[in-house]
């Protein structure tokens, strides 16, 4: 029994292993019997019954004095195993940090292995130590550090950002943060929004082309508004309305490597950048005065010196960016993306921002277009070809009405002299004379 106890006491720390079951076995079975307590005379049914293990497992672990020793075989190694001659390609893939099992294992398949991925994963983990540290690199890749730019009007890069707004009734939503960056000199744009859907992002891309130009083409990442899949041959698939608005405007899109830093990093250094800088302590009342405050930051930031570009990008973008840049022309079909289509509703309001908006009564149309400048929301025909109304934007949940919203009454007609016809108009009685033949009480049962 004193074995068994520095046996236990050696497994204690190795978790639920089978010595441990089975000495927590013999500790209930001796605290039953007391004194009596004989270890050669444990009764094996009894201890299967505590420990779950088997009798026979247990009949051969009783002539040891229910010590479990290690098998006879372990640590031996065979001289060749289903790994013997694959280990040098393993080491090598490990030396070139590819770490992942299936992929390992795929690569031995190719060279005719016949054994199972868990022989791999084992390998791989008794031989971790050729896994160079992540501080290294395992070749040459150049300066990861190295900032991406082009020549000047060449490229603006372009993402979204999203933020949470609380308001004094302790409630939050939602608004989304357009940016655009000039990769040449850094010159940037900023415009919120309630949303992130292609509409908005269309009127965000062309107020940044209104401001700092069209360039020849626009990196940005795979969103769904712009891209929809790729072709078997990398190519992108583009989505129609945005491929659409790209030969409107007139200019190319390319799209960002995922997780490649040297292409990937001017918008989404901007976006934090806004998060950090612009955000911060800033209260608000409506979305446009959000806007105006972003307006006002943007234009301090482009007239301040940048020392990642070297340069105060107002200056270096009006130098050298604005004469390769387009200067976007407001033609009728670009006028139509910075006036989306809303519906009308039965009782005569487009919903636009979370907010609804009357629509006159005479307009015969299911769809119109609404443009919002500043506080002032424009209410358009479905070709633009004339204003409807405006309103007023007073960013409250009230309906906003307009002018001839309703029908007028019809004519009718007055009376031109005094009234002097009259009759009497009764009371009408609920009561039906029909069902007096059946009133017993009166006596006129068949009359």
């Amino acid at each position: 029994m004193h074995q068994l106890t520095e046996s236990m006491n050696k497994e204690d720390m190795n978790g639920n292993d089978l010595q441990t079951i089975i000495t927590h076995g013999l500790n209930q079975i001796k605290e039953k019997m007391g004194p009596d307590f004989d270890i050669r005379k444990v009764n094996l049914a009894e201890m299967q019954r505590i420990t779950g293990v088997s009798r026979a497992k247990l009949r051969r672990l009783k002539k040891n004095n229910f010590i479990v020793s290690p098998h006879g075989r372990t640590g031996q190694k065979a001289d060749r195993t289903v790994l013997t001659g694959f280990t040098e390609t393993i080491d090598n893939l490990l030396r070139q940090n590819v770490t992942n099992a299936q992929v390992i294992y795929d690569r031995l398949k190719e060279k005719s292995y016949a054994g199972g991925i868990t022989q791999v994963r084992v390998y791989i983990e008794a031989h971790r130590s050729l896994i160079p540290p992540k501080r290294q690199l395992v070749s040459p890749q150049g300066n990861r550090g190295r900032r991406y730019s082009t020549p000047a009007g060449e490229s603006y890069q372009m993402d979204w950002g999203f933020i949470d707004v609380e308001t004094n009734a302790d409630d939050t939503y939602r608004l989304a943060c357009f940016v655009m960056v000039c990769h040449h000199c850094g010159m940037c744009y900023i415009e919120f929004f309630t949303n992130a859907r292609q509409e908005n992002l269309f009127i965000g891309m062309l107020h940044a082309f209104q401001m700092m130009g069209i360039p020849r083409y626009i990196l940005t990442d795979n969103m769904k508004s712009i891209v929809i899949r790729r072709a078997s041959d990398g190519s992108p698939i583009w989505q129609k309305d945005y491929e659409r608005f790209m030969n409107t405007v007139g200019f190319e899109t390319k799209l960002c490597k995922p997780r490649h830093p040297f292409t990937k990093g001017a918008s989404e250094r901007l976006v934090r950048f806004v998060k950090e800088n612009f955000l911060p302590g800033r209260i608000f009342t409506e979305l446009t005065d959000l806007n105006y405050q972003a307006d006002h930051w943007c234009l301090e930031q482009n007239n301040r010196y940048h020392q990642s570009h070297d340069c105060v990008p107002f200056q270096m973008h009006g130098k050298e960016c604005s004469q390769k840049t387009t200067r976007l022309e407001l033609t009728d079909e670009i006028r139509l993306y910075l006036a989306p289509e809303r519906a009308i509703s039965f009782d005569g309001f487009v919903a636009y921002e979370g907010r609804r908006f009357g629509v006159p009564y005479g307009y015969e149309q299911k769809i119109c277009r609404v443009m919002r400048d500043g506080y002032t929301l424009y209410i358009y025909d479905q070709k633009m070809q004339y204003e409807l109304t405006h309103h007023n934007v007073t960013w409250s949940r009230k309906d906003s009405f307009c002018a001839d919203q309703y029908p007028k009454p019809e004519p009718e007609e007055e009376p031109t002299a005094s009234v002097k016809a009259g009759i009497h108009q009764k009371e009408s009685s609920d009561h039906d004379p029909w069902f007096d033949q059946f009133n017993l009480e009166e006596g006129r049962w068949h009359e």
